[in-house]
């Protein structure tokens, strides 16, 4: 009967610690673009992109836009460096996100990754 109750609060422990909401930022580095397009391209599929996700994006200069998300009380902003060849998304800042030493609230990297894959597919729409 210990043994079976040992093995309930151990399941209890790891499934508590495994859907913590903190999480490490999630920053998407050189992600090739596998197609052969134009970098004005790119930025507009980066545009469009982050608009069709609820982002409001603006081109800083060239080569970077800015991206920012409002989400009730929530916001994160991002910055996304592109060329012809490779593009990246870096955290810039967030409020009410929890953010401290390098982790965030889990909903920050889903909103990140669903930006990532969508770019992807995008370009690969336009490449055909």
């Amino acid at each position: 009967m210990k043994i079976i109750k040992g093995i309930i609060i151990a399941a209890m422990l790891t499934g508590v610690v495994g859907c913590s909401r903190m999480h490490p930022v999630l920053n998407v580095d050189n992600a090739p673009v596998s197609y052969n397009v134009q970098a004005e391209q790119v930025r507009s599929v980066i545009l469009q992109s982050g608009t069709d996700r609820g982002w409001i994006m603006a081109e800083t200069k060239p080569g970077t836009i800015r991206g920012e998300i409002n989400v009730r009380t929530h916001k994160a902003v991002i910055d996304i460096e592109y060329n012809a060849k490779t593009y990246s998304i870096h955290y810039v800042s967030s409020e009410n996100l929890k953010y401290e030493d390098g982790k965030i609230h889990r909903n920050y990297n889903r909103w990140v990754n669903n930006l990532d894959v969508d770019i992807k597919k995008n370009l690969a729409k336009i490449a055909q």
